[in-house]
C-alpha cells in the first residue's frame, strides 16, 4: 500500500519505518529541511533502540523515502498520516496549528480519494475540524475519509510496541475506510478495535491520563510509607496481584516525564473544561506528579544540610530510560533548584547530554564515575541499566561523602548498607 507521513518526528518516523518493514511503500515529510537531509544520509535525529537499522534496511530496499516536498507525498499516499507535533499552549490545551496546517495542505492538493489519519494525540473533536477544513478547500467532487488511528508506542520500545501493540485502534465512519485500514494492519496481530472518531480521540486521552493517575497514586502511597515507617515497594508488590490492579505502573519515583503523559494530562483537564467538568482527580494528580519533584529536592537538603557549595553528582536527565528526550524530564525541574541553592551540578546520562545542553547549565561528564568524582552526594534520576550494574566500591572511593539519593529505587537496601553507603530512596525502609 501507498502511504504518506506528515511529520518526521518520535511517532511520525517510528511509523512510517514499521509500515516500511511491513511491506508498504512509504513517504515520508517534514518542514524540517535539516531533519530530512540527515535522514537522507543515514543520521537518525533520535535515539530509539533498533531504529536506525530499520531504517537504513528499508531505504536500502526502497520502501522508505525522506523528503521535503509534501504535494509529492500526499500524491504518493493512499492513506496519509498526520503525525505533526501538538504542543501545549500556556494554558495546557492543545494547540492544533500543524494539525490544521496539514490538513489545509492535504487539501490543496489531493486529487483522487484518499484516507486521513491523524495519529498524533488531540482532543476529541479533531477528526471532525480536519474534516470541515479538508472540505471547505478541497476540489469539488473529490472524496476523502478522516480516520482516528491514536498511537500506544513508549519511547525505548517504540518498535515493538508498533510491530505488536496491545492494541490497534481506528476511529470512522465510513466502512470503506475502516476495511483498508483493517487491511493495513493486517500483518499486525493485535486485537482491533472499530469505533467512531470521537470514542477513538478519547480512547489515547484516557489511556495516558490513567497511566499518570496510577503514577501519581504510587508516589502519593510512597510519602505516607515514609511517615508511616512501611515500604512502598512491598506494598506495590501486594496491589500487583490483585488482577483488576496489575502490577505495572506501580514504581514510586519522582514522578513521570517526557512529551505525553504532563502534556495529555493538561489537555484532558482542558477538554473536561470545554464541556463544563472539572475533572478534579486529573488535576490532583498533576499537583501530586509537581510536588513529587519538590519532595525529592527537599530530601536532598536534609541529607547534605547546606547545599551552597556542595558537589552533587548526577546519573540520568532523560525522562526514561532508552531515549535521549529530555522533554518534561524531573531533571530539567530539580537541577535547578538544586543550583539556586548553591549546589554545584556535574551530571552523566548514556544518551541525553546533547539534548540537555540547551537548557542545563552544569558539568557534563564522560562516564558515570566521573559525575561521582569528590562530590558530597550523588542523585539518580533516571534508570539505566548501566547505572544499576556499576561498579560500586569503585564509585564509593571516588566520592567526598558516600551518599547516595535515589530517585528510582534501583538498589538493594541491605546491599548498599553493607557497601557502607548512607543511601536514600523513595517509600522504602
Amino acid at each position: 500500500m501507498k502511504l504518506a507521513v506528515i511529520g518526521v518526528g518520535y511517532v511520525g518516523l517510528v511509523t512510517g519505518t514499521c509500515f516500511a518493514e511491513l511491506g508498504n511503500d512509504v513517504i515520508c515529510v517534514d518542514i524540517d529541511k535539516d531533519k530530512i537531509n540527515k535522514l537522507n544520509k543515514g543520521i537518525i535525529p533520535i535515539f530509539e533502540p533498533g531504529l536506525k537499522e530499520l531504517v537504513d534496511k528499508n531505504v536500502k530496499e526502497n520502501r522508505l523515502k525522506f523528503a521535503n516536498n509534501n504535494k509529492e507525498a500526499i500524491e504518493h499516499g493512499d492513506v496519509i498520516f498526520i503525525c505533526v507535533g501538538t504542543p501545549p499552549k500556556h494554558d495546557g490545551e492543545t494547540d492544533l496549528k500543524y494539525v490544521e496546517s496539514a490538513a489545509m495542505e492535504i487539501a490543496e492538493t489531493m486529487d483522487s480519494y484518499k484516507i486521513i489519519v491523524h495519529k498524533s494525540t488531540v482532543p476529541v473533536e479533531t477528526g471532525e475540524r480536519v474534516k470541515e477544513l479538508i472540505q471547505k478547500n478541497i476540489k469539488q467532487g473529490i472524496e476523502f475519509d478522516v480516520v482516528s488511528n491514536p498511537e500506544f508506542l513508549r519511547e525505548g520500545s517504540a518498535i515493538s510496541d508498533t510491530m505488536g501493540p496491545d492494541r490497534i485502534v481506528i476511529g470512522t465512519d465510513s466502512k470503506k475506510a475502516a476495511e483498508i485500514m483493517k487491511k493495513l494492519y493486517n500483518p499486525i496481530k493485535s486485537p482491533l478495535i472499530v469505533t467512531d472518531i470521537r470514542s477513538a480521540e478519547l480512547i489515547k486521552h484516557a489511556s495516558n491520563a490513567f497511566l499518570a493517575t496510577k503514577i501519581s497514586f504510587m508516589n502519593a502511597v510512597s510519602r505516607i510509607c515514609e511517615l508511616a515507617d512501611a515500604d512502598v515497594e512491598k506494598v506495590a508488590e501486594g496491589m500487583g496481584y490483585d488482577k483488576r490492579i496489575g502490577r505495572d505502573f506501580l514504581n514510586a519515583g519522582i514522578g513521570y516525564g517526557g512529551f505525553c503523559f504532563p502534556k495529555d494530562v493538561q489537555a484532558f483537564i482542558k477538554i473536561a473544561e470545554k464541556y463544563n467538568y472539572d475533572y478534579k482527580l486529573l488535576k490532583a494528580t498533576h499537583q501530586i506528579n509537581e510536588d513529587q519533584k519538590i519532595f525529592f529536592v527537599e530530601k536532598v537538603k536534609n541529607a547534605v544540610k547546606d547545599l551552597n557549595g556542595k558537589n552533587i553528582g548526577v546519573l540520568g536527565l532523560a525522562f526514561k530510560p532508552n531515549t535521549d528526550d529530555m522533554r518534561f524530564a524531573p531533571s530539567e525541574d530539580i537541577i535547578p533548584k538544586l543550583q539556586k541553592e548553591g549546589a554545584k551540578i556535574k551530571a552523566y546520562d548514556p544518551e541525553a547530554m546533547e539534548r540537555a545542553k540547551s537548557t542545563l547549565k552544569i558539568d557534563y561528564c564522560n562516564n558515570p564515575y566521573e559525575a561521582a568524582k569528590d562530590a558530597d552526594c550523588l542523585l539518580i534520576l533516571t534508570e539505566w541499566n548501566e547505572f544499576k550494574e556499576m561498579d560500586l566500591k569503585k564509585i564509593k572511593s571516588t566520592m567526598k561523602v558516600p551518599l547516595i539519593i535515589d530517585g528510582r529505587n534501583i538498589y538493594n537496601l541491605e546491599e548498599m548498607k553493607k557497601l557502607g553507603f548512607e543511601y536514600l530512596s523513595i517509600g522504602r525502609k
